[in-house]
């Protein structure tokens, strides 16, 4: 008998009977053809998250962002209006990369009054316009009305920055993300602002990773040093309180132990001296608890799991928020991006609480990141068909379910729709 109680289906995937409870296939993660697919019915088409206004904080502060599995940079600028705008990372001359530093590969932040091709001296207003030609007269019939940045739909929800590669988005940013991601419309994000970020290169499709972070059945076994060796229970299990389904995204919600109230010798000398460790900050400032945050009513609380399709995840703890982006740069490899966000520190000791938690947590993460390169290259096992294609999942694990049957539903549609002659827009 499980801790939590379960619909009344008797398990949480079988309250999503669309998801059956069969083996799943894991040929989406290591098919060059189906990522191809992949690139062009999901990220082309989704809403992607790039940034935060916090990274945005003044008129002409702008970022790029390189996204390989698009093919393309994007330019994403607040402009003298205070509109987020976003546009190809691309000079209308002659194709030249538009904005970057020392290195053309490398992203950049900062701020200007307008942006200047290096190769030819165009420039562009904070709007994208075209506003200076050298040498004008030399072309022919130019009308600096027609080549101004080439846009990409920019939106922005409760301070995130998105944007959609697709002609026409089918749905606006807000429809997109339903009404279980929007109940966290009043969730404070803008308060938490001290920020720890980190960056890796993975050997494994974008997936996969993704999938160690939305089952916590591989807690006891992978993270058992998560406690001293003294007190390990070696047939330890987790159990979460609570999944949820709405649209393409999902949640899980776990419930929290609360560090300061173990013995002693449940915590490493870290812990007790700091305050700090796995979970975050002992004490963090009081925080809005918006209505979307607990939504299972889960007591006591510890975190909530929100896994925005495709490739965003916010993590929610008490006062503080963990998030990652998997970005795919080849059927099996992704660049991973993650960062912690605090209340800033108002002493050292709330500084050094914040470092201690941000510098677990990686190690935790890396834990993770250290079973990609192994179980990428044992999917791909066989010649022209995996040795194994059959792998079942428990109830723990429907939200790894889930996102490969969502990736694989909007392959399929954008296929069906290429096949019957329409341009496939939107999902």
């Amino acid at each position: 008998m499980g801790k939590w109680p379960k619909p009344a289906e008797g398990s949480w995937t079988e309250h999503y009977p669309e998801l059956g409870t069969g083996p799943v296939s894991f040929r989406d993660s290591i098919s060059p053809e189906f990522y191809e697919l992949e690139r062009e019915a999901v990220f082309k088409r989704a809403w992607l998250n790039v940034g935060r206004v916090e990274e945005l904080p003044r008129v002409g502060s702008h970022l790029t962002k390189d996204i390989a599995v698009a093919k393309t940079s994007v330019l994403v600028v607040k402009g003298r209006d205070g509109q987020i705008r976003a546009f190809h990372n691309l000079c209308r001359h002659r194709g030249n990369k538009l904005v970057w530093n020392d290195f053309p590969s490398q992203e950049v932040k900062g701020t200007c009054r307008q942006f200047t091709c290096k190769y030819h001296g165009w420039r562009y207003g904070l709007d994208g316009a075209l506003t200076f030609v050298q040498q004008p007269g030399e072309f022919f019939g130019l009308d600096h009305a027609e080549y101004g940045l080439k846009a990409v739909h920019c939106d922005v929800w409760n301070g995130f920055i998105f944007i959609n590669f697709d002609p026409e988005p089918r749905q606006t940013l807000r429809d997109f993300l339903g009404p279980m991601i929007t109940a966290l419309d009043d969730y404070p994000f803008e308060l938490m602002t001290e920020r720890y970020e980190f960056e890796a290169h993975n050997n494994s499709n974008w997936k996969i990773f993704a999938d160690a972070f939305q089952e916590y059945y591989h807690v006891p076994s992978l993270h058992s040093q998560q406690v001293p060796t003294e007190v390990r229970q070696p047939n330890a299990t987790f159990e979460c309180g609570h999944f949820q389904i709405d649209g393409p995204h999902r949640l899980v919600s776990t419930a929290g132990t609360r560090r300061w109230l173990l013995a002693p010798e449940y915590m490493y000398p870290v812990e007790r001296a700091t305050r700090s460790g796995l979970v975050g900050p002992w004490r963090t400032p009081e925080t809005h608890q918006s209505a979307g945050l607990n939504p299972g009513g889960i007591e006591p609380w510890g975190i909530t799991n929100f896994q925005i399709f495709p490739n965003l995840e916010i993590l929610i703890y008490h006062g503080w928020y963990l998030l990652y982006r998997y970005w795919p740069t080849s059927y099996n490899t992704h660049k991973f991006e993650a960062y912690n966000a605090f209340h800033p520190a108002r002493t050292v000791r709330e500084r050094v609480e914040h470092e201690v938690a941000s510098v677990v947590l990686k190690e935790f993460a890396l834990q993770d990141a250290g079973m990609l390169g192994g179980t990428q290259a044992a999917l791909e096992y066989g010649l022209d068909e995996p040795i194994v294609d059959d792998y079942p999942l428990n109830d723990q694990e429907i939200l790894v379910r889930h996102l490969h049957h969502v990736a694989v539903e909007w392959v399929e549609k954008y296929r069906e729709e290429r096949d019957a002659g329409r341009s496939p827009v939107g999902v």
